[in-house]
């Protein structure tokens, strides 16, 4: 694999994560439990789009010059996806959206602090206007598990099964794809795995506050890296592209 070839991977594994997450999201719309909740999450979904977008479209000119962030987006089966696991589980209730939402968040403000710092221009122009979404997210969602652990009890059980049922998917974020090793001598990618000691340190705090307990399973879910995903993802895309899978081109 050539460097152009492991960057090309390497931003499409971002940008899909990105835009995973902001399919999730945007499933809130008009549902969440307050307003103010349903326009913070769209909103976080439309960063995510955004940066999907960026970081696609990257991908796809590493690739191909002239391939776009929509056919990056719209034209690749489910096994050419490398998102992390987490973020395609389906929503069930509000507690495990801000859970994932949270442990992701507190991740990505480590990830792209690196990344913005990356002697490749054009990613680290991305990561650097990520950073400022990332870090509100992270913070508006730190509340909201402060709000949800040490509220009342059934909205603390809620949160702490969805953390249960999160942690095995939360190891997957810290593990490096191949060909991503030659990427961090070279400076252009991080290392995920240098982000989990302020990662937990993070996570534990805030934890700790809401009358959250870590939970202790060593069980570990992985896959997405090398295209092999729960059977949600077929279900996203199913949606997702249908419009471009019906009507190839199409413009408005």
């Amino acid at each position: 694999m050539s460097q152009q070839q492991a960057i090309a991977q390497y931003c499409t594994r971002l940008g899909d994560n990105s835009l995973i997450q902001s399919y999730r999201l945007s499933e809130w719309c008009s549902k969440a439990p307050l307003l103010e909740e349903d326009l913070a999450l769209t909103n976080f979904a439309l960063d995510m789009t955004g940066r999907a977008e960026l970081l696609l479209e990257l991908a796809g000119k590493l690739q191909t010059p002239t391939r776009t962030a929509d056919e990056m987006a719209y034209r690749r089966g489910e096994r050419q996806y490398l998102n992390d696991l987490i973020v395609e589980l389906p929503n069930t209730d509000f507690a495990f959206s801000i859970i994932r939402q949270f442990l992701v968040s507190a991740f990505e403000v480590q990830l792209y602090t690196a990344l913005s710092q990356s002697t490749h221009t054009e990613l680290a122009a991305i990561a650097a206007k990520a950073l400022k979404e990332v870090k509100y997210h992270y913070a508006h969602t730190a509340d909201w598990v402060l709000r949800l652990g040490d509220g009342t009890p059934e909205s603390n059980r809620r949160a702490q099964a969805a953390l249960e049922k999160l942690w095995p998917y939360t190891h997957e974020l810290f593990e490096m794809a191949a060909g991503e090793d030659t990427l961090v001598a070279n400076g252009i990618a991080t290392n995920a795995a240098t982000h989990y000691a302020p990662w937990i340190e993070q996570v534990e705090t805030v934890l700790a506050e809401a009358t959250l307990n870590l939970p202790k399973t060593t069980h570990r879910q992985r896959g997405g890296h090398t295209g092999i995903h729960t059977e949600h993802l077929g279900h996203i895309l199913t949606e997702l592209q249908y419009l471009q899978r019906a009507y190839p081109n199409a413009i408005w």
